[in-house]
């Protein structure tokens, strides 16, 4: 899966994603063939982490 790599952008796809069609980042990952890990190293390095309580990255 292509996914944006401008972190601000990516951000915001994720986040989309997430309210619109994945109920956990776990599923989102495994949907989109992508490394939970480095999804959240990348947006770590901008400032944002996971949130559980409300599935998006703030």
């Amino acid at each position: 899966m292509n996914i944006p790599n401008d972190p601000i952008i990516l951000l915001s796809y994720i986040n989309t994603k997430l309210r619109d069609d994945y109920p956990t980042l776990d599923e989102l990952c495994a949907a989109l063939c992508i490394s939970r890990s480095e999804l959240e190293n990348k947006l770590a390095a901008i400032g944002y982490v996971y949130s559980e309580e409300t599935n998006s990255f703030k």
